[in-house]
């Protein structure tokens, strides 16, 4: 008989993991409901019920807290913030979940999870079980015997851990689990506020175990330890005791393990549907109830009625006949639920050319090995054009063979009469330049389509399918194996191996699609998508490939003079500090800023009990020392040189010499575009050094110049012109240096008495209004006082009413709608904006002003982007358009070239769109980026 498996879940633990895992991009029902956290919970639990096969298995729940913790320590997790109202949510749903699963829900009032697992895990162990406790959590380390093991879920693609004594103590560096809590005990823990041994961290810790076996034993040799250490430990012994008590868990509760409660049952199939259908968990319901009926969701459009292909008998992933003959006759469609079929033979392509050369549209996906699209190995090509049928297409490793199968290719894709679909179909269009096929016809991209729809959520296509379709998406880490060296390539596996995951991938991006684009066209933003999104592709793939040249030398000369300068502030820090440490340690750098200087006596700690030395903490305390200021240029030089001046050398492509960075439109919820490896968007230019590294990015030759065009005060114009303030718009047209005539306006002086100063509060204002900025606000970032920044505020406004009167607009109208637009109709769905968290709720009124404005800003460069592009095409330029960066675009261009395309820049770019307010765009040229600009 084999041995029983007890599952014991602590609910919280991983209730709070889900809930954050999906914190950038929940999932939301049509209702509003937030799911993200049940979603999550229920994958875990549905993974370990498929996967470990447990024979018996509970949920515990914390209920109340633990009452003889906080009697011994009323602070014991004070620290902690409000529960998420996501996770408030969330836990009624998840019982009636657990309930209809018969997965019994546990929990004892007074005592906390970690207690009641302990309790029944010991329990279980004692009748013979192997226990696994489902957490993240480390403290239950303390726990793990031959028996009880824990069992850490997997995320981010990598399989989840078991546990055990070796395991334990080796990320302990500890010789028995039981010193564990003398860890815990020594180290304290942020998270509960248990506050251990001031200076005594993990490794500390082991150091201390290894030589006195235990926290009593330490406290007993403490007059044996040199230092400070001796001395906090000896002056915070009896702290340290009862940190150890506060982290061991209670392992007597009065609970007794039934083991007929905790054995697997059948789920209550009638009721789980019923909650399923509510949450809209249709990739769950697939999976719990395989037999039922699909749950409803988002409407799918009927698919498209199947089409006449060619006799052959169901495959299994081999070449169909089909495609060995000359011709293709027309016989009745093959009743399959999925049609994938590898097609690996010049003649059977040559088929499926002709085939698909009778079709509006087809959809592609392209399977690399590599995420750059100037540098992946193009392994194979996924065709389709029916809601599960597609065609795989192997490329050979042979250069040669390869060629002639994109030969046999080109005419079908580059064929502008045949619309293209892909998800993220510029990186497929990227790709396909590179094997010499300029992609034509492209009209559609399911990432870009719920981009538009849902800006603030995932756009990854295996989580639109799972949303949105029947398809159960397949695990690359399944074919592949999991991230590290031994992950496979899709090159290494036959193509038989990775059929059906490229055939899926084009599946789910043609059937996603289908539910998308009339979700586009009932919100009345399909115009936004097929005039705006679709065509801007095609420019931001070009502008990729044209790439920029650095200078390659300077960067190398200029990465040597930083050096010198870090290492000159390094020992400018020791001096000051009298003694030499590890200055990118932060666990170091608190030590001999907190406890050798001494300089705050609250000072804040992090979750593993060193002290916190972050910006905003160092900043907050550069009154306090000098070293302060030095400590955080250090930093800035370092980053500045790791993160541009040496890692920009290693992004130049060998093959082009220039860098070429990934232009992202499904990011910013803004609709602003992003840009990564690397990431020119945040290269520092306010600060010397960083204006440096502008001025070594450079032409691709002497006999090319750098032309920046810069679109002027593009947020405030486009501000004056949506909240129609007459005092605003009166200003721009009368071309004033608006900074100047708010100032004078605030400050109730003529404008040619206007200070530099006062032009400075009202430029802070002008554009901190933008961001809802608030007496406070205005106040940190000027040296006025709170008084004196609410004055200011409240005489901008008597200044500027309409702007006042748009901003209450926006709000209101947000509360009622639940989302605001730009001037082309862009949404941005603002879901805490009724929220009864405060903070939550001042965050969504904030972006209920701002999206509108960054928005419309951002949609007015991409149509002068796309009005640029049509003119270079029709004038027949040479130069090329690089960069897009904030509101500037920046062309690599001829020198004979640069009067031409100046005219034609500026103009484009000024009647791009059409505001109550001129738009002005000021032109620069240079050598380099930084005189250009």
């Amino acid at each position: 008989m084999s041995t029983p498996k007890l599952f014991l879940l602590d609910a919280f633990a991983l209730i709070f993991r889900a809930h954050f895992a999906f914190i950038r991009n929940p999932r939301i029902t049509r209702k509003g409901l937030d799911t993200s956290a049940i979603y999550g919970f229920m994958l875990a639990l549905i993974d370990v019920l498929e996967k470990q096969q447990p024979t018996h298995i509970g949920v515990v729940f914390d209920i109340g807290g633990s009452a003889s913790r906080t009697e011994r320590y009323a602070d014991y997790k004070a620290n902690r913030d409000a529960t998420p109202e996501g996770i408030k949510i969330a836990v009624p749903y998840i019982h009636q979940l657990l309930e209809a699963v018969k997965i019994p829900a546990l929990g004892l009032e007074g005592y906390e999870a970690d207690d009641v697992i302990g309790t029944l895990a010991q329990q279980a162990e004692a009748q013979g079980f192997d226990v696994y406790m489902m957490t993240p959590d480390k403290d239950f380390g303390q726990l793990v015997t031959e028996k009880i093991k824990m069992f850490k879920p997997g995320r981010s693609g990598n399989p989840h851990e078991v546990i055990g004594i070796k395991e334990v103590c080796d990320k302990w560096q500890i010789q028995r689990v039981e010193q564990v809590v003398d860890i815990l005990g020594m180290m304290g823990d942020a998270s509960d506020n248990i506050p251990g041994l001031p200076g005594v961290g993990a490794k500390t810790a082991a150091k201390l175990l290894a030589q006195f076996d235990s926290l009593e034993g330490t406290i007993a040799h403490a007059d044996e330890i040199k230092g400070k250490l001796g001395e906090r430990i000896r002056e915070h012994k009896a702290q340290g005791i009862m940190s150890k008590e506060l982290a061991r868990i209670i392992t007597d509760v009065p609970v007794t393990l039934d083991v007929d409660g905790l054995l697997r049952k059948a789920a209550d199939e009638p009721a789980l549907t019923a909650l399923l259908e509510v949450l809209e968990f249709r990739s769950l319901a697939r999976r719990i109830l395989p037999q039922s009926a699909p749950v409803e969701s988002l409407p799918v459009q009927p698919p498209k009625p199947a089409k006449k292909v060619a006799a052959s008998a169901p495959s299994t992933g081999g070449q169909m006949d089909m495609f060995a003959m000359d011709s293709v006759s027309e016989l009745t469609a093959i009743e399959t639920k999925e049609l994938y079929q590898c097609i690996d033979s010049d003649e059977g392509v040559q088929a499926l050319v002709r085939l698909m050369q009778g079709e509006q549209s087809i959809y592609l996906s392209c399977l690399c090995d590599g995420e750059d699209a100037m540098t992946a190995d193009f392994v194979g090509l996924a065709l389709s054009w029916s809601p599960s049928k597609a065609y795989y297409i192997p490329m050979p490793s042979s250069q040669v063979a390869a060629d002639t199968r994109w030969q046999l290719l080109a005419g079908l894709l580059q064929d502008p009469s045949i619309g293209k679909g892909a998800h993220d179909i510029k990186f497929v269009s990227q790709v396909l330049r590179q094997q010499g096929v300029e992609l034509q016809g492209i009209q559609s991209d399911p990432m870009l389509a719920h981009y538009l729809l849902e800006p603030d959520r995932r756009h990854d296509l295996a989580s639109l399918a799972s949303l949105l379709t029947d398809i159960i998406p397949l695990e690359t880490a399944a074919l592949l194996g999991p991230k590290g060296k031994q992950r496979k390539t899709f090159r290494q596996l036959p193509a038989s191996s990775v059929l059906n995951h490229a055939c899926q991938l084009v599946d789910m991006a043609l059937q996603v699609d289908q539910v998308l684009l009339p979700m586009l066209a009932s919100k009345g933003i399909d115009g936004l998508y097929n005039d705006l999104e679709i065509p801007l592709v095609d420019v931001l793939s070009h502008m990729e490939s044209a790439g920029i040249r650095v200078d390659q030398k300077g960067l190398a000369s200029y990465s040597e003079e930083l050096k010198l300068q870090s290492a000159d502030l390094e020992q400018g820090i020791f001096k000051q500090a009298n003694c030499e440490f590890n200055l990118g340690s932060p666990r170091q750098l608190g030590e001999v800023l907190f406890d050798r200087m001494a300089l705050s006596d609250k000072a804040k700690k992090t979750k593993t009990g060193q002290y916190a030395t972050g910006e905003e903490v160092l900043e907050g305390l550069q009154a306090a020392h000098p070293i302060i200021k030095d400590i955080l240029e250090w930093r800035q030089v370092g980053k500045l040189r790791s993160t541009y001046v040496d890692a920009l050398p290693q992004l130049v492509h060998p093959g082009t010499g220039r860098i070429h960075s990934t232009f992202n439109q499904a990011v910013a919820s803004t609709g602003r575009l992003s840009s990564t490896n690397p990431n020119l968007q945040n290269i520092p230019i306010r600060t010397e050094r960083g204006r440096v590294v502008r001025g070594l990015f450079v032409p691709r030759d002497k006999d090319h110049q750098l032309l920046c065009a810069d679109y002027s005060q593009i947020e405030l114009r486009v501000i004056a012109s949506m909240s129609g303030d007459q005092a605003m718009i009166d200003a721009f047209n009368a071309g004033e240096d608006i900074h100047a005539t708010t100032a004078a306006n605030i400050f109730h002086c003529p404008i040619k008495d206007v200070t530099r100063e006062q032009r400075g509060h009202a430029k802070t204002v002008n554009f901190g209004i933008i961001y809802g900025v608030s007496a406070f606000g205005l106040a940190q970032q000027t040296n006025l006082s709170r008084s004196e920044a609410k004055a200011i505020i409240d005489s901008y406004f008597a200044t500027y009413p309409g702007i006042k009167d748009y901003i209450d607009a926006q709000v209101a109208s947000a509360r009622d709608k639940g989302f605001v637009e730009t001037l082309m109709g862009r949404r941005r769905y603002l879901r805490d904006i009724n929220s009864r968290n405060g903070a939550m709720r001042g965050h969504a009124e904030r972006n209920a002003i701002n999206a509108p404005i960054q928005g419309s800003a951002a949609d007015i460069v991409k149509l002068a982007m796309l009005k640029v592009a049509k003119a270079l095409d029709e004038g027949k330029f040479e130069a090329k358009l690089i960069l897009q960066v904030h509101d500037e675009l920046v062309f690599d261009a001829p020198r004979q070239e640069l009067e031409k395309l100046q005219s034609m820049v500026k103009t484009s770019m000024e009647s791009a769109y059409q505001l109550k307010v001129p738009l002005i765009v000021d032109v620069g040229l240079g050598d380099n980026w930084l005189e250009a600009h």
